[in-house]
């Protein structure tokens, strides 16, 4: 138990959780990238560059502009994506990907906040057909998520409907507050990005998790507690009465074995091409 969360009577109260960095170790939306390559979503070219996305995002994490290439980059790659193959491949593939990769301090948080009698609500950029299955996965009672344009035959569109971030995030737990009765004084917000500061602002206890550079500043600044959250574990591995031993260190590892396999491939397609060329 990490004994940050205190126990709270009425009135009703919620902890809002960013999800990726956060309560798990990558990007959700990038982890499915090789699921949607066997598929037949996305080409080897496409399914590269997420992989690329998805180390970058592991090494540095992601600023505004980042995050605004990223966005306008997986809209026009879903463009033309059948809805429900989505839901089924994100469904096939769900706890070999995401089960993994759950920090165990945020699943005993959100354990903490559950038998506090707090609703907790994933709060996430990723599209909603990712999104609501992890949250489903993690317990939560409420999911907040990007949403994209659905055409009449079934396939997005590659036009955004409604996006979750910066802001608007901040804007849609005022929004739950209202219609859920929260009192946002006494909820908590988690988040590890500069981006999720006006989410982190609009409640009474917000926390720093993972936090990229500039967040850390900012917590620092404003007195905001921090936590470090190291320890991805299976859900069903989870065994309160052990400590389980950090491991950045192999996360790392797998990050910079991914982006040398892609730049091995990428060599590799290369000196194809050339010889090739040469051989004509």
């Amino acid at each position: 138990m990490l004994g940050v969360v205190e126990n709270h009577s009425l009135p009703r109260t919620a902890a809002f959780f960013d999800l990726d960095k956060t309560v798990i170790a990558k990007s959700s939306t990038l982890t499915f990238g090789k699921s949607f390559y066997q598929g037949g979503l996305i080409n080897r070219r496409a399914a590269l560059r997420t992989a690329y996305a998805q180390f970058v995002f592991l090494t540095g994490g992601a600023d505004h502009d980042q995050m605004e290439r990223m966005r306008k980059y997986l809209s026009a790659l879903c463009r033309g994506w059948n809805v429900q193959q989505v839901k089924e491949i994100v469904a096939e593939t769900l706890h070999d990907l995401i089960d993994p990769i759950i920090y165990d301090e945020a699943a005993s948080l959100i354990e903490e906040h559950h038998s506090a009698g707090r609703d907790v609500v994933i709060v996430s950029t990723s599209g909603a057909e990712v999104v609501e299955p992890i949250g489903e996965l993690l317990g939560a009672d409420r999911v907040v998520a990007t949403r994209m344009v659905v055409g009449d035959d079934g396939c997005f569109t590659g036009e955004v409907e409604y996006y979750a971030y910066g802001p608007t995030k901040a804007e849609a737990i005022k929004e739950l507050a209202q219609s859920e009765g929260y009192d946002l004084d006494r909820c908590y917000a988690y988040s590890d990005s500069a981006t999720d500061v006006p989410m982190l602002q609009s409640v009474g206890h917000p926390y720093a998790v993972n936090p990229d550079r500039t967040l850390r500043r900012e917590a620092l600044a404003r007195g905001w507690p921090i936590l470090d959250f190291n320890r991805p574990v299976r859900l069903k591995q989870r065994l309160p009465t052990l400590s389980v031993p950090p491991r950045p260190a192999l996360v790392m590892a797998a990050a910079v074995g991914a982006a040398a396999a892609t730049a091995g491939l990428v060599w590799y397609a290369s000196r194809r091409r050339a010889a090739t060329v040469y051989a004509g």
